[in-house]
């Protein structure tokens, strides 16, 4: 099949995948779709029978077994965020782009990446591919990458990839570092008593200095890849009316940090710090960096693909294996209104990945 039909194609699946609302943890007719297209495709390029399809839950698994070579990953998530205020709408074209939410994040990867797996599914000397299309990536849920991996874990069909290609909107500029996250809950706590009289327990003004005292926190271990680490206070919420000086103030820190320290020691290093309490939302989101000599590190190099380090998260954090984040459309078009991607990104995403497959196949 020649490229100009299989970005037709691509863009087809899209434009009828994007118009079926995959919230978070609702992506049941979005994968049931994918399921159905997926099975005439593979019917239809002769591949029937020699690639395995499993659910797991609402993720889909391809897996095209190789004799003798290392496995590599393609990963891509079929859910998005919930719609902003408006109930989601069907995909509309508008000259060379396609409109509508989850067609950059992350709809291009899902399509260019099957493309592109199929396409060198065909090679006879090619590695093992597994092509992973999951659920719940937009809010880390369970049902998500991690199911699948522990689905792996537990049977013996499909083995664990030793290498991945992580989906999502980069501009298909190879990031070989992706920061960690981590977001706080701060509790902070005072004495309810009335404004008129003077207090100095006041739950605001305690958290005000723990809140000064994490502003002028430094992180000394820097990164040579991934760069310092920061700490932004994003959120502060406290009071009921404005005559009661109120006993709670709560705030919400979101750091993003480099691959020398953990979640849990900086939640540590930080509660030390502070007279309340820090809870952290997820200790998972680890910091990930493409190690230098690996074999996806030489393909980018050999290819002379641009790399940067990602200050977003992904499915690159579930991962246990060496990965590389890549993908068609653009990061800073996600999560908003006017979300698109265009024909030519699809276009270069199936020839990019097809490419990237074919020349690291040759080291596993």
């Amino acid at each position: 099949m020649k490229n100009n039909k299989l970005v037709n194609r691509a863009l087809s699946l899209l434009e009828e995948m994007i118009s079926i609302p995959a919230p978070s943890t609702r992506e049941e007719a979005r994968s049931a779709f994918l399921r159905e297209k997926i099975h005439s495709y593979l019917k239809e390029e002769g591949l029937e029978g020699k690639v395995i399809m499993v659910s797991v839950k609402n993720n889909i698994l391809l897996y095209h077994p190789s004799e003798g070579k290392k496995t590599l990953l393609l990963c891509a998530h079929i859910d998005t965020v919930k719609p902003s205020g408006h109930p989601q709408s069907p995909a509309v074209w508008k000259g060379e782009k396609l409109y509508g939410l989850g067609t950059n994040d992350d709809g291009g990867s899902v399509v260019c990446m099957l493309e592109a797996f199929i396409l060198r599914a065909k090679d006879k000397d090619g590695c093992g591919l597994l092509l992973a299309l999951t659920a719940e990536e937009e809010n880390g849920g369970g049902g998500g990458l991690s199911s699948v991996l522990e689905y792996i874990g537990q049977q013996k069909v499909i083995p664990m990839p030793d290498y991945a290609l992580v989906g999502e909107p980069t501009g298909m500029k190879a990031a070989v570092g992706e920061k960690g996250l981590l977001v706080l809950d701060a509790i902070v706590h005072g004495t309810l008593s009335h404004a008129a009289y003077p207090v100095q327990d006041n739950a605001v003004y305690n958290a005000i200095k723990d809140i000064e005292t994490l502003k002028k926190f430094t992180f000394r271990r820097r990164s040579d890849i991934v760069g310092q680490t920061h700490l932004s206070v994003t959120q502060i919420n406290a009071g009921s009316a404005h005559n009661i000086v109120p006993d709670i103030c709560t705030y919400v820190v979101d750091i993003r940090f480099n691959e020398k320290y953990t979640p849990l020691e900086i939640l540590n290093m930080l509660s030390a710090k502070v007279s309340g309490e820090l809870r952290a939302r997820n200790l998972n989101h680890k910091c990930c960096v493409t190690r230098k000599g690996c074999p996806l590190w030489e393909t980018v190099q050999e290819l002379g693909l641009e790399s940067f380090v990602s200050p977003t998260s992904s499915d690159w954090a579930r991962l246990p294996i060496p990965a590389v984040k890549i993908g068609p459309g653009e990061s800073s078009r996600s999560h908003k209104s006017g979300e698109y991607i265009t024909k030519s990104e699809i276009s270069r995403g199936i020839k990019g990945y097809s490419l990237i497959i074919k020349h690291l196949q040759t080291k596993l």
